[in-house]
């Protein structure tokens, strides 16, 4: 009697844990939106990055290594592009203006790079400046090591928080039992500098022997979206996980996220990678998918243009081909929203200085998401 008992209360439990998550989990298809997506910059493979400059044109990453400047209808190829290493999900990254670029003009990007002793490639920050339609002044900030063949988990992304500092995300790089839960070494983390590369003096693991100090948190697998949140000021991430468990985290100084420790995903294979979900020490996601939706570039609504999209926040779907909106209330995700169904892989996504929406689609550009009237 006792064991029978003892199997319908974790029957019990086992179900109401489903129904939660399916809860969790569930994505609705509105009938309305309060915007249409008109094509602004067209024949584009994989934009990966955007940054508005301040007379309201464009630069745009192409993941090859192209950079491109968008003004009025024209585009226009810069010079002095480092190379890249153009392998699997490597290439030209992100791109993000100092917040003082007016006075300053400086450029940060993020790529794979070949420079090293090692074969293969890593994830580099370089600074740099626009002149003539040419980047000069480039200075390397920051190069994960060491380099490898593989070509997964590159990361990355780029923000400034209110007090200048600088984050930028490497994924893995497909070492997943090495990389993520040492911070003696690169890759599966969250780094913060200085605007000129340099360590800051109160960051986690300063004065640790061995430590890379430039590390803000750690335990990440491959993190592709990284912002500021509007109204608190502190960056938010998200990352692919494997099959299942993307996660949308709040970057915490210090913390370590679990990869692969803890994880609510499994392998490609079906098989498992750990029974663990949580684990003391170890942060857990403000928000988790099941299935994986591929999750790349995040932007939140600031602006009124959009009605009640305020404060909400936009996620683009690789593996679905859409634009998921996160409704958030005190800090956790209450409603799930699919937007532009079937529009393609969104590879990033973005608020202008015009407070509209900006969407890149790999193999078709860039979307301005026009507010109706």
């Amino acid at each position: 009697m006792k064991n029978s008992v003892l199997v319908l209360s974790l029957f019990v439990v086992m179900l109401y844990t489903s129904c939660a998550q399916d809860a969790k989990n569930q994505i609705d298809t509105p009938s309305k939106t309060p915007f249409t997506a008109e094509l602004l910059i067209d024949e584009l493979q994989i934009p990966w990055g955007m940054a508005f400059l301040p007379d309201d044109s464009m630069l745009v990453t192409e993941k090859t290594g192209s950079l491109i400047h968008f003004e009025k209808g024209k585009k226009t190829m810069i010079e002095g592009v480092p190379e890249v290493y153009n392998r699997g999900q490597g290439g030209l990254l992100d791109i993000e203006l100092h917040p003082d670029y007016e006075n300053n003009g400086w450029i940060y990007m993020t790529y794979s790079s070949k420079e090293g002793k090692e074969k293969g490639g890593n994830t580099a920050l370089i600074r740099t400046q626009l002149k003539d339609n040419s980047l000069v002044n480039s200075e390397l900030l920051y190069k994960a090591t060491p380099n490898t063949t593989k070509g997964q988990h590159f990361g990355s992304r780029i923000a400034f928080d209110n007090e200048g500092y600088l984050y930028f995300s490497v994924g893995d790089r497909g070492n997943r039992d090495v990389n993520p839960q040492d911070i003696n070494k690169d890759c599966g983390k969250v780094y913060r500098l200085l605007d000129d590369g340099s360590i800051p003096k109160d960051n986690p693991f300063v004065g640790k022997k061995g430590a890379k100090t430039a590390i803000f948190s750690y335990g990440h697998r491959n993190p592709q979206g990284l912002v500021k949140h509007p109204k608190t000021g502190v960056i938010w991430n998200h990352e692919h996980g494997p099959r299942g468990g993307d996660e949308l985290n709040i970057v915490k100084k210090g913390a370590n996220y679990g990869w692969p420790v803890i994880t609510y995903g499994i392998n490609y294979s079906g098989t498992s990678i750990t029974d663990k979900t949580a684990m003391e020490g170890m942060e857990q996601p403000v928000h988790y998918w099941v299935p994986s939706i591929a999750p790349s570039g995040m932007s939140f609504v600031t602006s009124d243009n959009y009605g009640d999209y305020k404060d909400n926040l936009l996620v683009g779907s690789l593996v679905f081909q859409y634009l998921e909106r996160l409704v958030l209330e005190g800090g956790k995700v209450v409603k799930r929203e699919k937007l532009l169904p079937g529009l393609g892989r969104v590879r990033d996504v973005k608020e202008g200085p015009d407070g509209l929406i900006y969407v890149a689609v790999e193999g078709k550009g860039i979307y301005k998401l026009v507010p109706k009237s």
